[in-house]
């Protein structure tokens, strides 16, 4: 088996691994730091109303640290991520969560719990660990998402279907027409989804997905409705009606839109859910693309030097 699909196929095994493992309690009204997926990760959690405070490492460190604060949570898949590492010296005690517990983040002097989300070894675009961070916040923000899992283990094969289907059309898509655009939106906790989604399908087709909020969407790049692709998560939740509306007249001004929604969990669990469709889609059109190589400009990891 092809060595992405293998990881990919690994994720209801390594969600069962979190799923048995205790979570400690997260703390509350503190920044949750991260890159990349480690950032979308908390975000989620941010738009289902859970008083946490998401944000960009980078950015957090260069222009938000002004003097040291007592408490936050740190986030790192690989736990050396140059920005990751920089935040720890801001704190006076920090969370770690990370998929490697004996690297850097989780072995400094002033780290107060470790949490291994424990996706076992991932060298390709983060999908366990993806679904493990989720998993771990889920648990330490007081959720039981057993059901949610069992759910997601029995609909794999489905999401893998779904995924393959939707792999065709966009490759169909972008091979019949001269697309200017392609955007990934959902809303609420989705949102984060999106970005996510956005982020895999881009490092793994080299093809330029932009993942935002619907309603971010609707305020402006809908001007470049006129052949561009759009993959509109549809979850039942506050903005649905809204998100319908909006395919229905991008589409009358020349948008190629495309939907994915999964039926059976609540919109907040959903996230567990629409993503595993979206790395699937990622494998089958980077497949379908012809791309060889998944980190061709850096690797894996960001290290800043």
């Amino acid at each position: 088996m092809n060595k992405i699909l293998a990881e990919i196929k690994e994720i209801p095994v390594r969600a069962l691994a979190i799923l048995e493992t205790p979570v400690p309690s997260l703390p509350l009204q503190v920044p949750y730091i991260g890159m990349g997926s480690s950032y979308f990760a908390p975000l989620a959690f941010k738009y289902m109303g859970v008083p946490i405070q998401p944000e960009i490492a980078s950015e957090y460190y260069q222009y938000l640290a002004k003097e040291k604060q007592a408490m936050a949570v740190i986030l790192s898949q690989s736990g050396k991520s140059s920005e990751a590492l920089w935040c720890t010296e801001l704190f006076d005690r920090y969370v770690a969560v990370t998929n490697y517990p004996e690297n850097a983040l989780a072995q400094q002097t002033n780290v107060s719990q470790v949490i291994d989300i424990k996706a076992g070894e991932e060298h390709y675009s983060s999908s366990k660990t993806y679904v493990n961070t989720l998993l771990a916040l889920f648990k330490g923000f007081g959720y039981d998402p057993s059901r949610t899992v069992e759910l997601l283990i029995e609909k794999i094969p489905e999401y893998e279907a779904k995924g393959k289907a939707l792999a065709r059309e966009v490759f169909d898509i972008l091979a019949a027409n001269t697309i200017h655009g392609i955007y990934v939106t959902g809303s609420g906790p989705n949102a984060a989804t999106a970005m996510e989604a956005g982020l895999i399908l881009s490092e793994s087709t080299k093809r330029s997905f932009q993942g935002l909020p619907m309603a971010q969407y609707d305020h402006g790049p809908k001007e470049t409705a006129e052949n561009s692709l759009v993959i509109q998560i549809m979850a039942k939740g506050k903005n649905y009606e809204r998100a319908l509306k909006l395919n229905e007249r991008i589409q009358q001004f020349g948008a190629s839109v495309l939907t994915v929604e999964v039926e059976e969990p609540e919109e907040h669990f959903s996230i567990l859910h629409h993503i595993v469709v979206f790395n699937f889609l990622a494998f089958y059109l980077s497949d379908l693309l012809g791309i060889k190589e998944m980190f061709a400009v850096g690797g894996k990891v960001t290290e800043v030097h």
